[in-house]
């Protein structure tokens, strides 16, 4: 017979003990997986939440508030950005280096929603979790006739209980510094979910944001901005990976004689590529350029991250509390069973082969219940998968894996082996005689 079988009709003979045993071990492994396939959504999604564009130009202040803000929704803007800066990426000094520059206002809220003023360019050019378009659930973008247009995140839908067809007006997040009454805004789209902040956002058209107090009245600023330029809150730069050389006067921004007046004449082009773009502006400019991917990274790093490696380390303690107390099962089995031991050392059976008896029985007992805590955290998942999309927007499926779940296979063989190991040597060195003896 083999002797993982042998190990297997041990481990019956002592079923409850057995369960219970690898019952402890599956809590841990499962915790383990829970551990490692929400961190890893959750990475992937906040590292994704922002490929769509490459740097976020905003008001000076810090980067992360930046990134907080234009790609969360979770402060207010650092600053202003004028329009004159919008027009420099579109079709000035800068614009042989950009793809496309999207305007971003965020200000005021509807039933506890964000609300961001923006362009139809914001579905139709930007990407998401990498290189997935945006769809919509109902309805379509942005009217090009009406700037009283809304779309809607699945969320906020659900949230503010909004539909295609349905009108709101919006409602000041502070204090309202004028008295006037907003305009209602008109749902014309309802996105299907990304798995992004943008799901828990209301985007307006941009010129029904700075329009909403009135014909022509900036709400931010309290003047006409057919008379003074626009203020956005950010612009979403997407930049080009080969940039030609315009035709007119080229700036060096980096010459020992440069002059930064230079980079605002609008005849002139500024001689860089887009890696330098961020050093350039905060040399000549009043506003930074911020790689969100660079910042989210950081706070995964350095915040998140410390979160996860507790809340691991916590689960590995689990997992290695439950190898003790395999390990003490079975060692108190020993005595129980000497004499069936010396029977079989009697029969012919080797120390090692006994051994090795004693070390499988533990294997198959950790991978036993570490292949049910693998289903388990996986199941649990699936169950907390509501929970976890109605409180970050974030979608989990019970199916979601990482690839370091690979690893706690062999890591629970080693464990097994180990913990294994003290009552192995005590069938290894058990006496044969001694045993039989009446």
């Amino acid at each position: 017979m083999p002797l993982w079988k042998i190990a297997y009709r041990s481990i019956q003979f002592r079923k409850v003990s057995s369960v219970l045993t690898a019952f402890s071990m599956s809590l841990g492994v499962a915790l383990i997986v829970t551990v490692l396939v929400i961190h890893g959504v959750l990475s992937d999604s906040f590292n994704k939440s922002a490929q769509g564009y490459d740097l976020i130009i905003a008001g000076k202040g810090s980067p992360l508030d930046v990134v907080l803000s234009t790609v969360f929704y979770l402060k207010p803007p650092t600053g202003d950005v004028p329009e004159s800066y919008l027009k420099m990426f579109r079709t000035g000094q800068y614009s042989h280096i950009v793809e496309e520059a999207i305007p971003v206002s965020i200000g005021h809220h509807f039933r506890g929603a964000t609300i961001v003023g923006t362009t139809r360019e914001f579905f139709t050019k930007l990407k998401f979790m990498g290189d997935r378009s945006y769809e919509f659930a109902s309805g379509e973008n942005f009217s090009l006739s009406d700037p009283f247009t809304a779309v809607v995140g699945s969320r906020a839908a659900v949230k503010a209980g909004l539909k295609a067809g349905d009108t709101f007006k919006p409602e000041v997040a502070q204090e309202a510094e004028f008295g006037e009454e907003h305009h209602p805004f008109k749902v014309i789209g309802v996105l299907k979910p990304t798995g992004t902040p943008n799901d828990n956002a209301v985007f307006v058209d941009i010129d029904g944001f700075y329009d909403m107090h009135g014909d022509g009245h900036d709400h931010a600023h309290g003047h006409d901005h057919k008379e003074t330029q626009r203020k956005y809150s950010a612009v979403l730069l997407m930049t080009k990976q080969d940039a030609t050389k315009p035709d007119g006067k080229i700036v060096d921004p980096f010459a020992p004689d440069f002059n930064p007046a230079a980079v605002l004449d609008e005849r002139s082009y500024v001689n860089i590529d887009a890696m330098k773009l961020p050093s350039v502006l905060e040399k000549t400019t009043d506003v930074q350029a911020v790689q969100p991917v660079k910042e989210i990274a950081s706070l995964l790093s350095n915040v998140i991250g410390n979160i996860q490696m507790v809340l691991f380390f916590l689960a590995v303690l689990v997992v290695l509390v439950a190898g003790i107390g395999m390990m003490t099962a079975i060692y108190n089995s020993m005595s129980e069973r000497k004499q069936e031991i010396a029977i079989m050392r009697a029969l012919g059976a080797r120390r090692f082969t006994m051994m090795s008896i004693i070390l499988l029985e533990s294997i198959l007992l950790s991978l036993g219940g570490g292949l049910f805590g693998l289903f388990l955290g996986h199941f649990l998942i699936g169950g907390m998968s509501p929970w976890i999309t109605e409180y970050t927007g974030i979608i989990v499926r019970s199916w979601h894996f990482q690839l370091t779940e690979i690893w706690l296979i062999p890591g629970l063989v080693i464990l097994a082996s180990a913990v294994g190991f003290l009552p192995a040597a005590v069938a290894y060195k058990q006496d044969v005689a001694s045993s039989l003896a009446p």
